[in-house]
């Protein structure tokens, strides 16, 4: 991520601090919003959803050509129902899936051996440090090994469709060089989060978006969604969920609750405690955690975020109860983030400023 993007989410994020509380239609926001995409001020936007204190103050929705995993489906008329991939937003979404299996039992701790989790590859117990990989170290992208996302991802060299294409997903991802000490360096890593994934399939007896339906869609009154698998029929954990933008702001409405929704405990308030806790510094002042980006505002109240390809955005201030979720169409392209940067700290910011101040 940008340092510029760092900054962007770290000085508007931090100005909803400084008011009361009251809520309402943000009917302002939204036409501004319109008029700058109508411009062609701000490229790419599909839609965007505002949420204070768990109701939703905006949302807004714009025509524009899509994708469906990588795959172009021609113009789109985005609005409340529509599907869109949130790309690897999906990731942070299965980090609350592992906790959620971990509260029953089904999953291994996180100290544990990632290795001893898969016996059928015995024989990449080699001597490497492999064998020193711990669930944990893929949560946060630390597992040591070779890996690189930095590639176009129409790129068969990309590690993530390398994945995709291999004949074994998890052979694939476990036998990486190693190329580093396990829990000491940060590599974006899309393999790491099909291990934690299939982890959860394999406690649970369900696929990922199976487990996902009935322990977090179903809670949260999520009844359309899809999630994409690949050639080998696996759903895809790295980037393959796709949701509305409500459904996607519902996610954050959940975080920010501390893992309540409508009066029901659905992610335990421990598992998040310890996602949201920076284990490893990717720049100055921005953070990992368990599958989440970390940073904080001027007066250290946490700022969480999720990040997918094109623009997708989940943005969650839990102490201003303040949640935004973006889509976008710019898809590889390396100012993607700007879009939704530019949402959050142009409309959405000042226009719950003013609400605040009602």
């Amino acid at each position: 991520m940008a340092h510029r993007e760092k900054l962007g989410f770290v000085l508007a994020l931090s100005l909803v601090l400084c008011f009361g509380s009251s809520v309402g239609w943000a009917q302002d926001m939204q036409e501004r919003l319109k008029a700058a995409v109508g411009a062609n001020d701000i490229v790419g936007l599909h839609g965007a959803v505002v949420v204070l204190d768990g109701d939703r103050i905006a949302e807004a929705y714009f025509p524009g050509e899509d994708e469906r995993w990588g795959t172009p489906i021609g113009l789109i008329d985005h609005g409340p129902e529509t599907l869109h991939d949130l790309r690897s937003v999906t990731k942070s979404v299965v980090g609350l899936l592992y906790g959620i299996a971990l509260s029953e039992g089904a999953v291994p701790p996180v100290d544990a051996s990632l290795l001893d989790q898969f016996p059928e590859y015995a024989d990449l117990r080699d001597g490497s440090g492999r064998e020193d990989i711990t669930v944990a170290d893929a949560l946060t992208m630390q597992m040591g090994t070779q890996w690189d996302e930095s590639l176009p991802y129409t790129d068969p060299r990309n590690s993530e469709i390398a994945m995709e294409l291999a004949e074994d997903r998890y052979r694939f991802v476990l036998d990486r060089p190693m190329v580093a000490e396990p829990g000491t360096t940060w590599t974006y890593n899309g393999g790491a989060v099909a291990l934690i994934a299939k982890l959860i399939a394999d406690g649970t007896g369900q696929d990922i978006d199976l487990f996902a339906q009935t322990r977090l869609f179903e809670p949260l009154g999520i009844e359309s969604y899809e999630w994409v698998r690949g050639n080998d029929g696996v759903p895809s954990a790295a980037s393959g969920l796709r949701l509305t933008a409500r459904d996607l702001a519902k996610i954050g409405v959940l975080i920010a609750q501390n893992g309540v929704y409508d009066g029901r405990v659905v992610v335990p308030a421990t598992w998040l405690d310890s996602s949201f806790r920076a284990v490893t510094s990717i720049q100055p002042g921005f953070d990992y955690g368990y599958l989440w980006y970390l940073t904080k505002g001027p007066n250290g109240d946490a700022i969480l975020i999720a990040v997918g390809n094109g623009g997708q955005r989940l943005t969650i201030q839990p102490n201003a109860g303040f949640v935004v979720s973006t889509f976008a169409g710019n898809y590889n392209d390396p100012d993607a983030w700007q879009t939704s940067v530019r949402v959050l700290v142009e409309f959405a910011v000042p226009e719950v400023g003013k609400l605040r101040q009602q």
